[in-house]
């Protein structure tokens, strides 16, 4: 299983958290692309090779890293704006590259949520990043994962999965956030099963209906053991990003995890 570092994003960087965790025995991670936490822009040649040595002397990894939603937007109606964000993006595929991630998790776009453009010059505005994004991930050796989230055009794993069929290139998947698709009402099991074809990570965690969370296993609605076995049928378990978020002692929180999956049936191994 993967961990996710985003419960470290404002109490240390990304080398220090993994360093911390890789202590705790664990060997595979996901990295938020957040200032202070993990910003290519901010971080030297010497500092990002530092850390892929840091990380082949540890027998770690990074399996993906996410370059967040909020502050870009592939969508926008603004040229220069989508620019900006096809410019940040190239740089956390160049960051993968130099660590080895293969996966690069995106936000699909936004929408005002107030006199919103047409829908249909949203996906265009989208198409058009994506055709300049996908030829750099796939020079690099990594690929795009598109996130299904609350706040994005595209909040659904069918609406996600319609266009990485329109796409119709390997270097462009979907991440499938559980705790996200519960939060709306989706059937997450009846989700990954459908279009697990499409499917290249899957981000576990739980959440209630009235708030949206990251939450500990067994505090919101998702069905942890119906999930577990649409996992093995699927993905596996070695594609799941556990990215359950508590600033406070996270550690004692990943730990408490994979007991409650366990005890759900998940095959975790060691």
């Amino acid at each position: 299983m993967i961990i996710s570092t985003f419960s470290y994003l404002w109490s240390s960087a990304a080398t220090d958290a993994i360093a911390e965790l890789v202590d705790n025995g664990y060997k595979t991670f996901e990295v938020p692309i957040s200032s202070p936490h993990c910003w290519p822009a901010e971080m030297s040649s010497a500092e990002i090779s530092a850390m892929g040595t840091r990380l082949d002397q540890r027998g770690a990894e990074i399996r993906s890293l996410n370059a967040g939603g909020y502050d870009i937007n592939l969508a926008s109606p603004a040229a220069n704006m989508r620019l900006k964000s096809i410019e940040h993006i190239k740089s956390v595929i160049d960051l993968a590259a130099a660590w080895g991630a293969t996966e690069v998790v995106i936000s699909p776009g936004t929408r005002r949520p107030m006199i919103s453009p047409p829908l249909d010059k949203t996906y265009e505005w989208m198409y058009e990043s994506l055709d300049q994004l996908i030829p750099l991930a796939r020079q690099a050796g990594t690929r795009l994962l598109l996130e299904n989230t609350p706040y994005c055009f595209t909040p659904t794993v069918e609406e996600l999965a319609a266009v990485v069929k329109k796409v119709d290139d390997e270097a462009l998947k979907i991440v499938y956030d559980i705790a996200n698709a519960a939060y709306i009402g989706e059937d997450t099991v009846a989700g990954l099963l459908s279009h697990h074809e499409s499917i290249a990570l899957v981000h576990a965690s739980d959440t209630g209906t009235e708030t949206w969370g990251h939450d500990p296993i067994g505090t919101g609605v998702v069905d942890f053991s119906a999930l577990g076995a649409a996992v093995e049928e699927t993905c596996g378990v070695d594609n799941v990003v556990l990215e359950i978020i508590r600033e406070e002692n996270p550690l004692d929180e990943f730990e408490k995890a994979m007991r409650d999956l366990t005890d759900r049936g998940w095959m975790l191994g060691s």
